[in-house]
């Protein structure tokens, strides 16, 4: 009878070892308990960009959101000259920073701050938010 305890004893201990291991993996979705986009503890976005990847569709517009832990749209295109205007809609910091070298280097932006630039040569500008590294995207200015 005691063996009969004991046995059954390590079969209940090995099932809740692999549930609560199974549980916590994400396996399969790429984040814990579901579908989606894998999450930090603060709920933040993590592990994905915002720009879009290879290519994407330039949209016409001088005007970025900056919502949702991203850069709405994430691939701008405007013509030399013009001033792009990007407004903090979250309740988190964020910054518009250049990758690399480059002209753009906001303040830190609080919710509801603007920062504007006025793009004065036709190239490619990279840019991110220096507190969360993984919000990317692209202002591309044509002559």
């Amino acid at each position: 009878m005691k063996r009969l305890v004991v046995a059954r004893g390590l079969v209940v201990a090995c099932c809740a070892v692999f549930v609560v291991s199974a549980c916590g993996s994400g396996a399969g979705s790429g984040s814990p308990g579901g579908a989606g986009s894998p999450s930090s503890a603060m709920g933040m976005p993590m592990g994905s960009s915002s720009a879009p990847a290879g290519g994407g569709v330039a949209v016409s517009t001088n005007v970025v959101a900056v919502k949702d832990f991203a850069f709405a749209p994430a691939l701008v295109s405007v013509k030399v000259g013009t001033t792009v205007t990007w407004t903090n809609s979250d309740t988190e910091p964020h910054t518009v920073t250049s990758s690399g070298a480059g002209p753009l280097k906001s303040p830190t932006m609080n919710t509801g701050d603007t920062f504007r630039y006025t793009f004065t040569t036709a190239g490619r500008f990279d840019y991110l938010c220096t507190i969360h590294p993984f919000m990317t995207a692209t202002v591309e200015v044509t002559p």
